[in-house]
């Protein structure tokens, strides 16, 4: 059992510690190996590793992929060339739709998230893009980008914290001379997805080749993409807030039945009405009812629809599904030689990063909810006579909308990047030693616009105005009917609104030094030792707008300002011992081991360490093998975010989980039913609308914060594997290679927040965790509700909780050969998940969420990336099929006896092409989605689709130019 206190700012109370008992799911998905070249799978070095010797051989997989290979996937991002490949899963990229993206993206190895894997330019760290410890990974411009390689497998001894799950390193261009130039341009085969990104690097060397200056410059601008551009969202989220508006019947003050009766009878309705349902405004002042859409007499097109009988209005095609970008960035390094043993090296980093999106209409979600008093003079004479029937006839009443009448919520997120960086390296007079030291500074700044931000305050003024607000604005605010709600004044609309600007920085100061070399020579080689010491700080300060701070703005959950800041000082070291050679069945055998331990300010000292063994039995084939104790420290985020708001979708029951007060919730309807209905009321919801109650859309708010007494987790990973290289005389055979690997990681004190999902789960017994149906469960302590029982927040705190568990195994298989008057080769990299299992809590069951699927968690058990082409007089062409296994939802687990629907094998075909004109003019071009494959439904997602794993575009088109000299 967990019993942890954390210090918050209680809502509406002092400051108090809250003591709890739960536990998370955390995200994950399936691992998998590499698009390789033909050929050979080659012995890398990787610049991270502190034995920096080309006969080193890393022990853990190593997969490459080329500069080369990147850009005929097509992409104008890295990440989204990144995520085909199957060791890779979607995290959060360039081009998600919906606020607080900024542009950057992120990458996930092996699905333990994307603040678990360490990624490196050319072995340094990165700036931080957020507080969650997560790099942006489009920094640097496509021209100086020589390969990515990615080690899988814990490497916390050797790389630090935050590599549990493995380490992603680009590798930049190393002493260029010369101009290149690349330019790519592609878009959608509707003509409605443009993207274009240019780079040009310029290399030289001078001082008599003493020295070396590199300077790159890269921009990338693409179109966004609205769903209402695609079929598939144009009922997607069907929201119950809509332009007409709501009257909101408030549960203790209900309209007299036989009123409501009376009056739908007189529109011809011949059955009773219930009390208790929301009643929207028709344009003749008449009323209907949004369940059932009895006398509804709106719009059925146009973003407006009755869905399974009811009036909604759609917000799919009104929101982002792909945002637009604007990214610049320059680049520049160099490095001078003052003699063989010392030199001089420098490099500066500087990108902006722009997206623009919107989000639909805003509406009365989250918060205080806007209430209107009768007094007001726009008040519809038939519902003046439903208000007049209430036991409280003189109450103000709840109303819900949506705010048509002024432009979609629209925001600016920049986020602006630089870093400094210099350092010395050079060498020792004894035994080939060297050494390298450096100190780098980043800085990474935040601004988010909110545009046409409605501020509630503003609001209720004019809804209490006794003139309906014509007093304080031409015309005041009509919230009745859809033609009223359309018609607000230019005057009014400024009133209302505002633009919400909130910042957000960070910064990063990170100082290095790397001693190695032979230690002393062995029979069957140097033995190889490397020390290092780091000292490494972290600063985060965060400013929201003071109305949103305020929770002044409508369907925006507020955020507070935070500060924060630690400090690590590490010691490693790692030893590579050759053991044998040169022996029958021993052509090389090694053993390693390396050490780090890292002091935190904030949760003092912890260790990390590994040991690792190789073995070449024949030239040609590696045996390797590997044990690691990996670390992960808590990030400033988790450390020491304020309450910041968010928001869990949850979809519309029975097909999701929904609300499990909703009488359309299988947890209403099923076994537990009447226990459930219990708990309900427990929780608030009043007796006199829980057999009527039903949720009004698709999602609440969440609440996350920090919490300083985070413990790091820890993982104990296991790889072993083989590759080879064939050795084979034959034509057919001499060009093929296979590399297999399987891995295991078990992480414990698992620092996540609480899913929303899985505390609702938890809290109704879904998943068998509540079988008492007690209100006090821990789970059912982080849900708040109104006075009318409505699900308005769902806390998710940070915590150390259970266990996460996944295992697997990696396969990569390249060949190819010589036919007719041209190469013909293949490749195919595949990623087999064993397991993907979650403990919520030490000493509970772990469940296998393996084959599963919820909105940014993926876990498929297979998945595979495989290109076959052919190559002649210069050019290549070449069809990839990018593969995904079948899932189920994640309710099979968490709700498995009533699971939403899943989703089916998902397979992309592209087709590429490549032509070398000469040394100097590469020209590519390639179709994307070949066969115009849809999006598929995701049972928990808003937007109906998960647009990092399923493609929202459809079949499109690129070509680009390459000029080197």
């Amino acid at each position: 059992m967990i019993n942890l206190h954390y210090g918050r700012r209680a809502r509406g109370t002092s400051s108090a510690a809250l003591a709890m008992t739960i536990a998370a799911i955390l995200n994950a998905s399936a691992a998998g190996a590499q698009e390789a070249k033909p050929g050979t799978l080659e012995e890398v070095i990787v610049t991270g590793t502190l034995i920096s010797d080309p006969n080193h051989v890393a022990p853990s997989p190593i997969v490459i992929a080329s500069a080369e290979e990147l850009r005929q996937t097509g992409a104008v991002t890295l990440e989204a060339s990144l995520n085909q490949l199957p060791q890779f899963s979607p995290a959060g990229t360039a081009g998600n739709g919906g606020q607080g993206t900024g542009g950057h993206a992120t990458v996930n190895l092996r699905g333990l998230g994307s603040n678990r894997n360490l990624v490196l330019l050319d072995g340094r760290r990165l700036p931080l893009a957020d507080i969650s410890g997560n790099v942006d990974i489009n920094l640097i411009p496509d021209s100086v980008l020589a390969s990515v390689q990615t080690i899988t497998g814990g490497a916390s001894a050797v790389y630090g914290s935050d590599a549990m799950s493995g380490v992603v390193n680009f590798i930049t261009l190393g002493h260029f001379e010369g101009i290149t130039a690349d330019v790519q341009y592609g878009n959608s085969e509707r003509g409605d997805y443009e993207q274009v990104t240019a780079s040009s690097a310029f290399g030289t060397s001078f001082a008599d080749g003493k020295g070396n200056a590199l300077i790159a410059a890269g921009y990338s601008t693409r179109e966004g993409l609205s769903g209402a551009k695609r079929e598939f969202f144009e009922f997607v989220t069907p929201s119950s807030f809509i332009g007409q508006g709501t009257f909101v019947p408030s549960a203790t003050n209900l309209p007299n039945q036989a009123a409501v009766n009376t009056l739908f009878a007189s529109y011809g309705a011949v059955t009773p009405v219930s009390n208790t349902l929301n009643l929207g405004f028709n344009d003749n002042g008449t009323l209907f009812t949004q369940t059932g859409a009895k006398n509804y007499q709106g719009p059925t097109t146009d973003g407006y629809a009755i869905i399974a009988g009811n009036v909604r209005m759609p917000v799919g095609p009104q929101t982002m599904i792909m945002n637009p970008l604007d990214r610049t960035s320059v680049f520049s390094k160099f490095d001078y030689e003052f003699s063989p043993d010392l030199t001089l090296y420098g490099q500066f980093m500087y990108v902006d990063s722009e997206v623009h999106t919107s989000s639909g209409g805003s509406l009365t979600q989250f918060g205080t909810l806007t209430t209107i008093p009768i007094t007001n003079p726009f008040i519809p004479n038939d519902l003046r006579t439903l208000l007049a029937s209430r036991p409280n006839p003189n109450a103000p009443f709840t109303w819900n909308g949506r705010y048509v009448g002024i432009p979609a919520k629209a925001w600016d997120e920049s986020y602006t990047t630089a870093q400094y960086l210099a350092g010395l390296k050079g060498s020792l007079p004894w035994k080939n030693w060297t050494w390298d030291v450096y100190g780098a500074y980043d800085t990474t700044d935040h601004v988010q616009s909110n545009y046409h931000a409605v501020l509630k305050s503003r609001v209720q003024a004019l809804l209490n105005a006794p003139d309906g607000g014509n007093s304080i604005c031409a015309g005041g605010f009509n919230p009745f009917s859809l033609a009223n709600s359309r018609n607000i004044s230019d005057a009014c609309e400024a009133y209302m609104t505002t633009t919400a600007t909130s910042t957000e920085a960070l910064s990063q100061t990170n100082f290095q030094g790397v001693v190695q070399g032979s230690l002393f020579s062995l029979p069957a080689g140097d033995m190889k030792l490397a020390l290092l010491g780091s000292y490494r700080e972290n600063t985060y300060r965060s400013n929201p707008d003071s109305q949103l701070a305020a929770q002044n703005i409508e369907a925006v959950i507020a955020s507070q300002a935070s500060i924060g800041e630690y400090d690590v000082t590490e010691f490693a070291g790692q030893i590579d011992i050759p053991v044998l050679s040169g022996l029958p069945l021993i052509e090389q055998l090694n053993i390693g081991a390396a050490f780090r331990r890292s002091d935190y300010s904030t949760s003092g000292s912890v260790d990390s360490y590994e040991g690792d063994i190789k073995w070449t039995p024949v030239p040609g084939l590696l045996i390797r093998g590997g044990y690691q104790r990996a670390v992960r420290a808590p990030n400033i985020g988790e450390l020491f975010a304020a309450d910041t708001g968010g928001q869990i979708a949850f979809g519309t029951p029975p097909a999701a989980i929904g609300d499990p007060c909703d009488i359309r919730s299988t947890a209403r309807t099923g076994a537990g039913g009447s226990d459930v209905r219990s708990l309900c009321l427990a929780q608030g919801i009043p007796a006199s609308v829980i057999d009527t109650y039903t949720f009004p859309t698709t999602a609440t708010a969440s609440l996350t914060h920090g919490n300083p007494a985070l413990a790091p987790e820890t993982a104990n990973t296991y790889n072993i594997g083989f590759s080879w290289n064939s050795r084979a005389e034959s034509p057919w055979l001499s060009n093929m290679s296979v590399s297999l690997d399987y891995y295991s990681i078990d992480i414990e004190d698992v620092i996540s927040v609480v899913p929303g999902l899985t505390a609702l789960s938890k809290c109704y017994n879904l998943d068998g965790s509540n079988p008492s149906y007690a209100v006090n469960n821990p789970f059912c302590t982080l849900l708040t509700r109104d006075s009318n029982g409505l699900l308005q927040l769902i806390e998710t705190p940070y915590l150390n909780l259970g266990g996460l568990r996944t295992s697997g195994v990696d396969l990569q298989l390249s060949w190819s050969a010589d036919v007719g008057p041209g190469n013909l080769y293949f490749s195919t990299g595949v990623g087999y998940s064993e397991e993907f299992a979650v403990q919520t809590l030490p000493g509970t069951q772990f469940q296998d969420y393996g084959g599963t699927n919820t909105i940014g968690s993926s876990h498929p058990e297979l998945k595979a990336l495989t290109t076959l082409g052919y190559g002649f007089g210069g050019a290549t062409v070449a069809v990839r099929w990018r593969f995904q296994d079948a899932m189920a939802d994640v309710t099979s687990v968490t709700t498995p006896t009533n699971p939403g629907v899943g989703v089916p094998t998902y397979n992309l075909y592209d087709l590429v092409a490549t032509y070398e004109l000469n040394d100097q003019w590469q020209f590519r071009a390639g179709v994307t989605n070949l066969t115009d494959e849809e999006s598929v439904f995701v049972s928990s997602s808003q937007t109906s689709t998960d647009t990092s794993v399923f493609d929202p575009v459809g079949r499109s088109y690129y070509f680009g130019v390459k000029f080197s000299m």
